[in-house]
């Protein structure tokens, strides 16, 4: 509040500074400059903005004291002495000089007033004096703020949540909220504490805006600073701090995405022992008893490693199986030509059809195979084709032209558990033939394929069959009929030889016995965690060998037939192993789930 000045007889009882004005008050300063006229004695006058928006009721006010070096001469006085032509520019000298202390000219246009600074006084404007008061008044309410804060924060209810939190795991953000939100006595004390901060929220935006218009004509912006509400995840923060970051004087700030704490400035160290964070994957089943800051135990897929939880890795399955092989197919295209017997897998041909080398009618279906029989006769290999090859051999002029349907059986047991092979669709190469006696008309066909295309095989089985290619004069295009379409069954076909049947691959080892070893540990584990190392190798076992399904929308279960016919191993202990592994690797991080179809019984 500004001063009050009264006068008495003439007599000076204050003092009067003149401020700035509202558009209120200068709409009376232009009534007294529009109408000049005698005015009564002067009894009192009040100052404020530009001498007059402290007013409550400016109907009320009929006089101004002009201050005078003597502060005895009154406006009335003088208007009495002047004539009437000088009296409008009196009045308007008059309250320049009242409002703007003599700094400057008072100015009022559409409904706003201000003072006209000379160069000597180019803020006379600005009320220093109350924008000072003002700018320490919020001073003062960010003292008050940050006492309210303080006072939470030392107040018993916030004291006792820190004495119950568990000091034996790490607690999150997450974890403190829930011991937060139970906490009705500090839910309370919560509340007290928002509505206090919300009295001086609401005090220091009435004073901001008083301030604003204060300064809107002065060269320099007001100086203060919001006071800051301090949400629940500070308040979060502010607990780890407490109970991380405080060994020192003045607590740290404990930054959670790192673990480790932003001392002050003039503290060396503040960090205390941080205990280790429970939860799943690579965080700690349980704390170390003796030791909290380090991991006791972890979880499934991990493995303990001095105090931290790391992913457990499958150990090499070279013991079990051998999957690798570094031959690539430009080199098994050349040793194909070649037909270089190091890449041979010899397999005993069986059929009851025909025989290798003998000219037969290939009128009706033949069907032969080649088989392994690696129980019997190689018990410690499992077998890959990257390629098969028949050499074919036709009567001269012969019109047939073979057609064979090819299956593979991966592991063993019935023919029902081979899967057809989709030749020359998709992607799925084709037959490449190229001719090896123009006399004899034999030809080597080849269906190679090669490191993308090669699966396990323990039998091939073959189905041959013939056509008749002729050639359709009205469209000169090759057609194909077959032998019994023929109008005259008497029309010599023709005869057909086949001199080879070849599969071309490699030989893997296989210990089944160790694979046996690894499944007992399921039920019966030697060691405290070899069980999970047992799981996590046969999951990688499991998903090697299905990488070599053949093509498909879906992949095949090559590893339940590997268990089935190789291991001997019954349908259900066969489904209660890949329950494991299933359940096992849902637990792993990042596990990888493909769906699967069944092809072995």
């Amino acid at each position: 509040m500004l001063n009050k000045m009264v006068v008495v007889a003439g007599k000076q009882m204050g003092s009067l500074k003149p401020v700035s004005t509202t558009s209120s008050g200068c709409s009376w300063a232009r009534q007294q400059a529009d109408s000049v006229h005698i005015w009564p004695p002067v009894s009192e006058t009040r100052t404020g903005p530009l001498g007059c928006s402290n007013y409550d009721n400016l109907d009320s006010v009929s006089s101004v004291l002009v201050q005078s070096p003597e502060n005895k001469v009154q406006l009335l006085g003088l208007q009495a002495l002047l004539p009437e032509y000088l009296r409008e520019r009196f009045v308007a000298a008059a309250l320049s000089y009242i409002t703007c202390s003599s700094e400057g000219e008072l100015v009022c246009k559409e409904n706003d007033c201000w003072c006209k600074c000379s160069p000597t006084f180019p803020e006379c404007n600005c009320p220093d004096t109350d924008i000072q008061a003002m700018e320490d008044s919020l001073l003062q309410i960010q003292v008050s703020w940050a006492t309210h804060n303080r006072q939470f924060e030392d107040s018993e209810e916030f004291q006792a949540l820190l004495k119950r939190l568990p000091d034996d795991r790490f607690l999150n953000s997450t974890a403190i909220s829930q011991f937060w939100a139970m906490d009705t006595s500090l839910q309370h004390r919560y509340q007290q504490l928002g509505a206090s901060l919300k009295v001086l929220f609401k005090k220091t935006h009435r004073i901001i805006r008083r301030l604003f218009n204060l300064c809107k004509r002065c060269h320099r912006q007001p100086r203060f600073r919001l006071p800051k509400e301090r949400s629940l995840s500070y308040w979060w923060n502010r607990i780890q701090s407490l109970l991380y970051c405080g060994e020192s004087t003045f607590p740290g700030t404990f930054l959670e995405q790192s673990h480790s704490c932003t001392c002050p400035y003039d503290q060396s160290s503040c960090q205390g022992p941080i205990p280790c964070a429970l939860g799943e994957g690579p965080a700690c089943a349980h704390c170390a008893p003796d030791n909290s800051t380090r991991c006791g135990s972890c979880n499934p897929g991990y493995v303990l490693a001095q105090g931290l939880c790391r992913p457990e890795v499958a150990e090499s399955l070279e013991n079990f199986l051998g999957l690798e092989t570094d031959l690539q197919d430009l080199e098994l295209k050349y040793l194909l030509q070649k037909r270089d017997s190091r890449i041979e897998v010899h397999s005993i041909f069986i059929s009851n059809d025909m025989r290798l080398g003998s000219w037969f009618d290939p009128s009706w279906r033949k069907r032969m195979l080649l088989t392994l029989k690696s129980n019997k006769y190689k018990p410690g290999l499992v077998h890959v084709m990257l390629a098969l090859s028949l050499q074919i051999c036709l009567t001269k002029n012969s019109t047939l032209e073979p057609v064979m349907a090819i299956y593979v059986n991966p592991f063993g047991g019935s023919h029902s558990e081979s899967w057809f092979m989709p030749v020359n669709e998709g992607n799925f190469p084709d037959w490449e033939r190229t001719n090896v006696d123009a006399a004899a008309q034999c030809q080597n066909w080849t269906i190679t394929l090669g490191n993308r295309w090669k699966t396990f095989f323990e039998t091939v089985h073959v189905y041959l069959r013939s056509r008749i290619k002729s050639l359709d004069d009205s469209s000169n295009e090759t057609i194909y009929y077959e032998p019994l379409e023929m109008t005259d069954p008497s029309k010599n076909l023709g005869y057909m030889k086949i001199n080879t049947l070849q599969v071309f691959g490699y030989s893997l080892p296989f210990d089944p016995d160790a694979i046996r070893d690894l499944i007992l540990q399921l039920d019966y584990p030697y060691t405290q965690g070899s069980q999970d190392s047992a799981l996590l190798q046969l999951i990688e076992l499991r998903d090697r060998v299905n990488q070599l399904s053949p093509p498909g929308k879906v992949r095949l279960d090559l590893f339940s037939c590997l268990l089935r016919h190789r291991l001997k191993l019954a349908n259900n202990e066969v489904g209660r192993i890949q329950s494991s592994l299933r359940a096992f690797n849902s637990k792993l991080p990042n596990p990888v789930e493909y769906e699967t179809g069944k092809l072995c019984s």
